[in-house]
């Protein structure tokens, strides 16, 4: 064996949407012209140190009990649930729900314990 395997603890959340949510409320241009939420906290969570955050696209599928819905032949559904997947210490990850709670109230957030793994040379002291 030349590389060892070292597992800690971790954790992620996965926080259920539509890509056509922004982070302005309301309506006309500030609404229009805002941010896709998705976006945002892909960018917060960065910010925030958290180790992973990416966004995830999908093809069919429901939220929140909604309406089933799927993409659109020739242009994407702005309704069909998507998600963001953020990966961190558990701590972190609810330190950035507190704190970003006004984009999170109305979303669906699962999380889910993790082991990650280090993969090193038997010789290292990676941990």
């Amino acid at each position: 064996m030349s590389h060892k395997v070292t597992p800690s603890e971790i954790g992620m959340i996965r926080i259920y949407m539509k890509p056509s949510d922004k982070t302005a409320k309301g309506a006309g241009w500030a609404r229009w012209s805002a941010k896709p939420l998705y976006r945002e906290l892909v960018a917060t969570a960065k910010a925030d140190g958290i180790m992973n955050a990416v966004a995830h696209h999908t093809h069919y599928g429901y939220s929140n009990h909604g309406p089933v819905l799927d993409t659109g032949f020739e242009t994407p559904n702005p309704h069909l649930t998507m998600c963001v997947e953020l990966i961190g210490q558990r701590d972190e990850l609810e330190r950035f729900c507190r704190r970003h709670g006004d984009l999170l109230a109305t979303k669906v957030v699962v999380y889910k314990h993790l082991e990650h793994w280090i993969i090193g040379p038997m010789n290292s002291n990676l941990s």
